[in-house]
């Protein structure tokens, strides 16, 4: 069968539903309501983030505020009645304490895919449950009171609406949105508010009866940046409390790296924050591989916990009053970490996809010697929807694994790639499922060390490749750098643009052409 995609924001919306003419329209995650024009005329189906009597825009918000032990999703046809509908499919899990936006990309996603095989089932045989007709939630506000809440309280507020639109506040006379918020443990102040420390862009506030750290913020009318880069001189006389370069997560408090050892493996996590890697996260990435690689025989990078990797941080550059110079070295902070960990001679690297990648985080997973993923996860390895050609030695990378035919057409087409379907072209190795995947993954790791001599001669035959192909490699990157050079620094590129788009979220006013049924 056939499938279109249409954008909810596209000016031909409906010109384009109708020039397709499809049998049933699937709406996951909508942002937009649907018009009658669309549900009165066609089958139409929205997958709501909320349980059976869960109605309106602001289930999970409500969810996390009333600390609900289960939550789960829906998928109901639409009808005049907002989240009315009869449901044709639904599921639960266990809610996780975390922040909105975690839970929608990783319960609510699992769960909205786990269920279309019974969705579509379901309207063939048209098995249906009648919607609880609950009242429509009403709108979730709140504001931090500084001098009365406990730190659980704040906390609690400020995921509840991360990562939209974020808990509004005044820090240091600069309105703004609060994000990222992380328990501290240690640090403390007489003086709630009071901010202590900052580490790693991220600051430090002190409550009544402990302390969080908030990583992002965001003024009004502008966009979502690192704590410090907003708040910038505000902060003089602030101190930088600094962790090892590997965190032990011996107590709570704010951390980016961590590793777990088990069995000469090394689980290398690196959780930034929308997968975004700025110049400095990448050279404390690098830094923290080559030390992990010295005390184990396989490192796993990890990726955090909603992102493997996104590549390059646009948003630090978009910030930039000199953004081809932060771009420039962002690529090559960017190239200077994939570089580390193809030609690291003397370990087995594997890259664990359990989450999503895109533009030059793809290509830091295919500079591993194993690539393995979950079974939902995505992969986009393309720049050019940004205007860029892209590094991460990505002309060496993906054509030693599909060929070069098929990877120029990866990189031109710009189309997501389920994580089967990069199996099936010999992009990446395995697919594991979701239900367990860290233990399909240590299985898989430990079956590389079971054979001593095999897992020595997998090392000899790693490093005569790296000896074989180290001038290529570096012709490889040098090409690339000398492509982009210009789409950095020119003031007429398109990626300045597209940047800007991009950060401030600016839709589309009609559906990408290569997203479309040709």
């Amino acid at each position: 069968f056939l499938v279109d995609v249409v954008f909810a924001s596209s000016k031909t919306r409906d010109e384009e539903i109708e020039k397709f003419k499809p049998k049933l329209i699937l709406c996951p995650f909508l942002k937009h309501y649907i018009p009658p024009s669309i549900y009165e005329n066609y089958p139409t189906f929205v997958f709501h983030p909320g349980i059976k009597g869960d109605r309106g825009a602001y289930s999970l918000e409500w969810a996390l505020w009333e600390e609900k032990a289960s939550w789960g999703g829906v998928w109901l046809e639409v009808t005049k009645e907002l989240d009315g509908g009869d449901i044709y499919a639904e599921g639960e899990f266990e809610m996780r304490k975390s922040y909105k936006a975690s839970i929608y990309r990783n319960e609510e996603l699992k769960t909205a895919l786990t269920l279309l095989p019974t969705l579509l089932e379901n309207i063939k045989t048209s098995s249906k449950t009648p919607q609880i007709q609950n009242p429509i939630h009403k709108k979730f506000e709140v504001s931090i009171d500084w001098q009365n809440d406990d730190t659980k309280t704040i906390l609690k507020k400020i995921n509840s609406l991360d990562s939209f639109p974020g808990v509004k506040d005044e820090i240091l006379g600069l309105e703004c949105y609060l994000y990222g918020a992380w328990e501290e443990e240690k640090l403390k102040a007489d003086k709630p508010k009071e901010i202590i420390a900052k580490r790693d862009s991220a600051i430090c506030l002190a409550t009544k009866d402990s302390a969080i750290w908030v990583t992002h913020l965001k003024p009004l009318n502008g966009f979502k940046l690192p704590a410090t880069y907003v708040l910038k001189e505000r902060l003089k006389g602030v101190k930088e409390n600094r962790l090892p370069l590997i965190f032990d997560k011996s107590y709570k408090t704010f951390y980016e790296i961590s590793c777990d050892i088990k069995d000469d493996v090394g689980y290398l996590y690196f959780n930034f924050h929308n997968g975004a890697f700025s110049s400095d996260k990448c050279i404390k990435l690098k830094y923290a591989f080559e030390y992990i690689k010295e005390k184990v025989k396989v490192v796993v990078l990890m990726g955090g916990v909603d992102f493997f990797s996104n590549g390059i941080h646009l948003n630090i550059l978009e910030d930039s009053k000199k953004n081809g110079e932060d771009g420039w070295s962002n690529i090559n902070a960017m190239n200077d970490l994939v570089g580390s960990i193809l030609k690291a001679e003397d370990v087995i690297t594997v890259a664990s996809l359990e989450k999503n990648a895109g533009a030059g985080g793809v290509f830091l997973a295919l500079a591993c010697d194993r690539v393995v993923a979950s079974e939902f996860c995505v992969l986009n390895p393309h720049y050019k929807t940004l205007g860029l050609s892209g590094s991460e030695y990505h002309t060496f990378l993906l054509p030693k694994r599909v060929g070069e035919d098929l990877a120029k057409k990866l990189l031109d087409e710009c189309l997501p790639i389920s994580a089967l379907k990069a199996k099936e072209i010999g992009m990446i190795d395995e697919v594991f499922s979701t239900k367990n995947y860290q233990k399909q993954l240590e299985e898989y790791c430990q079956e590389i060390l079971s054979d001593e001599d095999r897992f020595e001669d997998m090392l000899w035959d790693k490093q005569d490749f790296i000896e074989e192909n180290l001038e290529k490699m570096e012709e490889c990157k040098k090409a690339e750098l000398k492509t982009m050079h210009p789409e950095f620094w020119d003031e007429d590129s398109e990626f300045h643009q597209l940047r800007y788009d991009f950060v401030y979220k600016i839709c589309p006013l009609v559906t990408p052409k290569r997203l479309k049924t040709k």
